[in-house]
């Protein structure tokens, strides 16, 4: 399973990061990587290392657990489990590729605050507001139940939080900018991650979290 785990991270991060990158460079002239933002130590700048810090963490997990570093949970190293486990890492790849494929060029990895993208309500994006975020949690849920080690729980947990922050400091306040009402409007009928919760009524002001 540690072997399966791997394979599905990279089958992830070649069809999620490296060809979603090419094709956009493709159709737009540009990979859609805007970088991390804010300056060192700032929680815009601790949202980007920390999302990169658990892809890392996420990727060493199955491999330390392969070689006999670290060793599984038992109460969650189960047949039933890990099936499960590879039940939603298959389904986030699916849903990461949907959500992206609708954002069309739109796409991008990190925020420039000098552009103005379209803003898209179509697709998954009608369901929840960040649906490669919530993509990416499903996957990254998958490859714990499938490696149930410490260190896969705490690359899960660390990947959440980054996400969290992502969204609250670096994203959402960008939109809000560049859409104003527009935005306010959709954000307040679609939830961040989940349907129906985190919807926002105002800027820093929320009806539910998520």
């Amino acid at each position: 399973m540690d072997i399966a785990a791997l394979t599905l991270y990279f089958v992830f991060a070649a069809l999620g990061f490296g060809w979603r990158s090419w094709l956009q460079w493709r159709r737009t002239g540009s990979t859609g990587f805007r970088g991390i933002s804010g300056p060192p130590g700032s929680l815009e700048w601790m949202a980007g290392a920390g999302f990169i810090v658990a892809i890392v963490v996420g990727i060493v997990a199955p491999l330390l657990q392969l070689i006999g570093a670290v060793s599984p949970l038992e109460f969650l190293h189960t047949w039933w489990i890990q099936a499960l486990g590879v039940a939603l890492a298959l389904l986030g790849i699916a849903a990461t590729l949907y959500s992206q494929a609708g954002m069309g060029e739109s796409w991008r990895i990190g925020v420039d605050a000098s552009e103005s993208t379209t803003l898209v309500r179509h697709g998954a994006f009608s369901i929840v507001r960040n649906p490669f975020f919530t993509s990416m949690l499903v996957f990254a849920s998958g490859i714990a139940l499938m490696v149930p080690n410490i260190l896969a729980i705490v690359g899960f947990v660390l990947l959440l939080t980054a996400i969290e922050l992502q969204v609250k400091v670096v994203e959402e306040p960008y939109l809000l900018r560049v859409h104003g009402d527009d935005y306010l409007e959709y954000s307040g009928a679609v939830g961040r991650f989940i349907p129906g919760v985190g919807n926002l009524t105002a800027p820093g002001n929320e009806r539910s979290e998520a």
